[in-house]
């Protein structure tokens, strides 16, 4: 896949999954913007010194004038990916409207302003552009969400918004996708799982090959999908 020139926004990108996205990026020769909030992950960020590399210190993505001005700064667009967002598990007698609030903040309306955000960079330039969100298995299965109802809701939210974005901007030449992971082999998921398969669990380099393919200029058909990632976990 050619990003050759092709700019693109990260969000989440100096986490685990987001470093697998940048790097197999750069090699493919995008050019990678990439907000941040947490000091420690961006100090460790193993692309930080890359010369294709922004980094946006304290962009807060529910804050709709952060996002606004972030997509300003990105010209000319191609594609934004969304991986930033937060998980929380707790039965539904412990889950306040607090905790409901924050997981509808983190994952659904910071996929809503980036999109918004990104569609508007996209539509300044006459080449199309691509957006991916980022799901989750619960969103495809909500029985699966039993005990995170607060973090289910929220990524279904994420799933519904995706496909109708997706119709709505496909005329603009416009390809809106999610993809939907499982457990992630990640170090945070083995610490907390110390039991789990881990052989099981999909790789960030496979969920990220599965991203780059629909924030691709190769991807020229597929929209409004929420593509399960969850190798054979």
């Amino acid at each position: 896949m050619d990003y050759s020139g092709r700019h693109v926004v990260i969000t989440g990108g100096t986490g685990a999954l987001g470093t697998a996205i940048v790097g197999a990026l750069l090699d493919a020769g995008a050019q990678c913007h990439v907000p941040y909030i947490a000091e420690a992950e961006a100090a460790r960020f193993p692309h930080r010194q890359n010369e294709r590399v922004k980094l946006y210190p304290g962009v807060e993505l529910s804050d709709e004038a952060a996002v606004a001005k972030l997509y300003t700064d990105v010209s000319p667009l191609w594609a934004s990916i969304h991986l930033a967002g937060g998980f929380a598990m707790k039965p539904i007698a412990d889950t306040g409207k607090s905790d409901l609030m924050g997981q509808i903040e983190t994952n659904l309306v910071s996929a809503f302003l980036c999109s918004r955000a990104a569609v508007g960079a996209i539509n300044k330039t006459t080449a199309g552009g691509r957006i991916v969100n980022v799901a989750a298995r619960p969103a495809l299965e909500p029985r699966s969400g039993a005990g995170m109802t607060a973090y289910t809701a929220s990524k279904a939210g994420v799933a519904a918004f995706t496909a109708a974005l997706a119709e709505e901007v496909a005329k603009n030449d416009i390809l809106v996708n999610a993809v939907a992971p499982s457990i992630m082999d990640t170090p945070a998921n083995r610490k907390a799982m110390p039991k789990a398969d881990f052989s099981a669990w999909p790789k960030v380099e496979e969920v990220a090959a599965t991203i780059l393919f629909l924030a691709s200029p190769e991807n020229k058909v597929t929209r409004g999908a929420i593509v399960p990632v969850y190798g054979r976990s």
